[in-house]
């Protein structure tokens, strides 16, 4: 491996995961806290000693990330077996933009069928356990997995560079917002408007909601970034509609009495 460049990628994986699991923590978790309670999916905060757990998992799950990915990416033996292209004019605007939407359908399929393998007892008691301790989700267990899952999840890397012709930004930007829906997925707070689960569009995207309830509950919502998995299986948990609806109620209610609230003030 080049081991030159590791620091470089643990940097980069790392910075990402930290840049959306911190701001959104200290946000939500530490200055908005108390004034933002009311909004959370789950009406409690996680103990301090769950938050080290998660960072202690993200941080072995992102140095085996940037051990494989410096491995296929940057070894002079393994680079040039990959599909990776140098140009992005080599196949063109409309195949570079084309791709985006092909990569994170490829993922959530991929996503869905290695979560529902997790979830099979013995890999669930000796593997993906570790990731359900977090019952009531930080930002801080997007990347929470044991190692096997881990590596199990970083296959979608070799998946991607073995079979379609990428760009080395179709990696950089694909992954930069796979950690951001992650941590949205694991927030403990939502951020889709009222009416989204059932709408046209919406009943088809993972939400915050959903994910949390995959963590409360255990079983039903294995999906990522789209319900469509879980809809044609029929593993969408049937109270998750009424639950999205609930947290959008208390969410919503509370900030429109509380504007009220100001306003009069004002007056």
């Amino acid at each position: 491996m080049e081991w030159s460049v590791f620091p470089y990628v643990i940097l980069r994986i790392g910075g990402r995961y930290l840049l959306f699991a911190g701001s959104l923590f200290l946000i939500f978790y530490v200055w908005k806290r108390r004034q933002w309670a009311y909004k959370k999916i789950q009406q409690r905060f996680p103990r301090n000693s769950e938050y080290r757990r998660e960072l202690f998992y993200s941080a072995m799950t992102i140095s085996m990330f940037a051990v494989g990915a410096s491995l296929l990416m940057y070894h002079p033996d393994i680079r040039p077996l990959t599909t990776l292209y140098p140009h992005i004019t080599d196949r063109g605007l409309l195949y570079y933009f084309g791709l985006f939407p092909v990569l994170f359908l490829v993922h959530d399929t991929y996503f869905y069928f290695i979560h529902r393998l997790m979830h099979q007892p013995f890999l669930y008691k000796h593997v993906h356990k570790i990731h359900h301790q977090s019952t009531n989700p930080s930002p801080w267990a997007a990347y929470s997995f044991h190692p096997f899952e881990a590596l199990l999840e970083f296959g979608i890397l070799p998946l991607f560079l073995f079979t379609i012709p990428v760009h080395f930004t179709h990696i950089i930007l694909f992954f930069l917002a796979m950690i951001a829906y992650n941590v949205y997925g694991h927030l403990g707070f939502e951020l889709y408007p009222k009416g989204f689960a059932n709408n046209t569009w919406g009943r088809w995207i993972n939400t915050s909601v959903n994910h949390n309830q995959h963590h409360q509950f255990f079983t039903g919502n294995y999906s990522l970034y789209f319900l469509l998995w879980d809809r044609v299986l029929g593993t969408l948990r049937n109270d998750y509609s009424d639950k999205y609806n609930e947290v959008c109620d208390r969410r919503d209610r509370k900030d429109i009495q509380s504007h009220g609230a100001d306003k009069s003030r004002i007056l």
